[in-house]
């Protein structure tokens, strides 16, 4: 008769069993979104750059977490007690421990710092001038958003065109592929945040202030868009539907708005904010 397992053999036999169930039973496409740590497959040309500091971030963490889970149970093992008669030796300070540990996050904390500022460089950097750009003109409101395409000087559209959503109606965002676009955020009321998850970028929409990126889709297909930043009741609602197209569809896109007479830009306004004054009397009551 064979040796049996022992319990400690079995649970770790059936541990690697449902592991590789679980693997096998995962699609490609979440296969791959673990290789990003869970971000979605990247649209844009910005997303190679907040992918790398993300998956970045993660392994070191990992490494980490490793690193101090390997000596909490080193320790546990190692200096565990075996009789009445253990007792460990007293220590005022140890030095280069306490070197170790203070220096060490801080050089942790310098490595992210630096790549987190290269990343934000790189992520905010504008497209070149010999680019030809697109600008799409974008107002948080509550509690939607209101798209104002710049195409005026563009002789394929020759006009600013714009579609606005409502609290019932999600608008529709088109893009060219493989173009440049310059948003330029407006709010219309409290701050809001543009936020499109496959572009791997969000930026505050902030009363008063106008905030400006520029990015180049670089996969077509259909993306979600919503608000991050909690604005209101129905912050909820604050959802928009971006499309990534060829060329042509886009022009064709900006002149069925045209055909249906949504021209001209719609503004949002420029302090609305602004508490107006109270008159006061002499004696500091209000009139």
């Amino acid at each position: 008769m064979g040796r049996q397992l022992r319990p400690k053999k079995l649970l770790l036999a059936a541990t690697a069993a449902v592991g590789a169930l679980a693997l096998a039973g995962c699609s490609a496409d979440t296969a791959s979104q673990w290789g990003r740590f869970g971000l979605p497959n990247g649209a844009s040309d910005r997303s190679a750059l907040i992918g790398n500091l993300w998956t970045g971030a993660w392994v070191a963490a990992l490494v980490v977490g490793v690193f101090v889970w390997g000596l909490i149970f080193w320790v546990m093992v190692r200096f565990r007690k075996r009789s009445d008669d253990d007792h460990p030796k007293q220590r005022q300070y140890n030095l280069p421990m306490e070197l170790l540990y203070t220096l060490v996050p801080f050089l942790i904390i310098g490595v992210l710092f630096f790549y987190t500022v290269q990343t934000q460089n790189g992520v905010l950097a504008k497209a070149s001038p010999q680019q030809s750009i697109h600008t799409v003109n974008v107002i948080g409101q509550k509690w939607s958003w209101t798209f104002n395409y710049m195409e005026a000087d563009n002789p394929s559209v020759g006009t600013v065109v714009h579609e606005a959503g409502t609290i019932d109606k999600i608008p529709d965002l088109y893009l060219p592929v493989n173009e440049a676009v310059r948003f330029n955020l407006i709010s219309a009321d409290v701050i809001h945040s543009f936020y499109v998850p496959a572009f791997y970028f969000k930026l505050d929409v902030i009363p008063g202030r106008t905030n400006s990126f520029d990015l180049t889709p670089d996969r077509i297909g259909v993306y979600s868009g919503k608000c991050a930043e909690l604005c209101g009741t129905y912050h909820a609602a604050m959802l928009f539907t971006v499309h990534v197209v060829s060329a042509e569809d886009y022009l064709t896109y900006l002149n069925s708005l045209k055909a249906a007479g949504q021209t001209g830009e719609i503004t949002a306004p420029a302090y609305p904010n602004t508490v107006p004054s109270v008159p006061v009397t002499t004696e500091g009551e209000k009139k």
